[in-house]
């Protein structure tokens, strides 16, 4: 307990770094100085023990992190990227708020303190033994939404904000997520993507989002138009009071504000949470092919999918080795497709690749050219069905 004693007040004199913009015109990359693009950043992204966003852990993993505020009125995420107080392991999360700052704010806060006691300070992750160390973060994650919880409880009233948590252990060899929400991890292997996350929504057909809906309803919930009692689009996260201890509160004055009858009201009986913070915990050996890891929250995943994201790091990589050059590209990116969200992305380039010897990625202009023509075919086929019906 010594060295947990140690390490907890290594985090508490530990000061924070905020910043808001991540944007650096001298970056430097592995094959030399980057210029990034002039772009306003609302970042609330940080880094423990480093001068800027990117930077490089004891594993010898480079880190770049960002944070995009995009079309939102507000900013309501935050990344956190830590390289100490974990024997050998980074920490890297993405917290990604809703109704408001506070939960997200307190997370940032808090969790890496409960998990790295949890963890005994990085002990139980070196010891690999996976039982105890998804007990132990399962056990931090609950802890933490208690006490957001209480803190909520002395806020105003009418706050009712909640975030989810998707959080990275990254080790030499190994890799350990606890994951809550719909944020999402995917690895790079040799180009391959895998995807290492479900989104914990309460609508769709695959296995994790039936077993949310499956256990919402069991809890005494409904679903209408893939939100909880026509609410909130996610099933598991921190904070959202009016889910977990405010739940009669809730069906009362969905009455008063006409959504749903009385009657229907006094047949609603209450089981269970109806939105969780337990989380899913997983553990994955990371090989020679593993590449990169590419967090990020779903302002991101709702715009692009996981190959199309793999492929746009591997070809900012190989042009220039930058790995923060490259997630602020893919934060713009996101925004050159519209999102409608916050953005927030977090790349571990795992120092597993040279970069420079890998060939720039060359579009295929036959496949292109052949997508080109059959969608053209299609357009043309409509217009000559709409004038035979005309």
């Amino acid at each position: 307990m010594a060295l947990l004693s140690q390490q907890l007040q290594r985090f508490l004199l530990t000061k924070y770094i905020s910043c808001h913009s991540n944007t650096n015109p001298n970056n430097k990359g592995l094959f030399g100085t980057v210029k990034a693009r002039s772009q306003s950043t609302n970042c609330s992204a940080i880094a423990i023990d480093a001068q800027s966003s990117s930077l490089t852990d004891v594993a010898g993993i480079r880190w770049g992190s960002t944070s995009l505020q995009g079309p939102r009125d507000e900013m309501e995420d935050v990344v956190v990227v830590r390289s100490d107080g974990l024997d050998g392991f980074s920490f890297a999360a993405v917290f990604d708020g809703h109704g408001g700052f506070s939960s997200v704010k307190f997370l940032r806060d808090e969790l890496y303190k409960e998990c790295c006691a949890a963890l005994q300070g990085g002990i139980l992750l070196s010891g690999k033994r996976f039982n105890e160390i998804r007990e132990a973060l399962q056990e931090a994650f609950q802890k933490v939404d208690k006490k957001l919880l209480d803190q909520l409880e002395l806020n105003r009233e009418e706050d009712e904000s909640g975030a989810t948590a998707t959080v990275l252990f990254v080790g030499n060899d190994l890799l350990f997520i606890s994951h809550i929400g719909d944020s999402s991890v995917v690895l790079s292997r040799t180009g391959k993507e895998e995807v290492l996350t479900n989104p914990h929504r309460p609508y769709g057909s695959n296995q994790a989002s039936l077993q949310e809906i499956r256990r919402i309803r069991e809890a005494g919930g409904w679903i209408i138009n893939g939100r909880i009692c026509g609410d909130i689009a996610v099933s598991r996260a921190f904070g959202d009071k009016r889910f977990k201890t405010k739940k009669n509160e809730m069906v009362k004055k969905g009455v008063e504000e006409g959504r749903w009858s009385e009657k229907f009201a006094s047949r609603v009986q209450f089981s269970g949470d109806l939105v969780t913070a337990s989380p899913d915990v997983f553990q994955l050996a990371l090989g020679k092919d593993a590449e990169f890891l590419l967090l990020a929250s779903d302002g991101l995943w709702d715009y692009m999918n996981s190959s199309e994201a793999v492929d746009f790091v591997r070809d900012q990589l190989r042009k220039h080795g930058d790995v923060q050059h490259a997630c602020e590209a893919l934060a713009q990116a996101a925004l050159d497709r519209h999102t409608q969200d916050n953005v927030s992305i977090v790349i571990a380039d795992l120092g597993r690749t040279d970069w420079r010897s890998l060939p720039i990625q060359q579009k295929n202009i036959i496949f292109e050219l052949g997508q080109a023509f059959a969608t053209l075919g299609i357009v043309s086929l409509g217009i000559w069905m709409t004038s035979l019906l005309s």
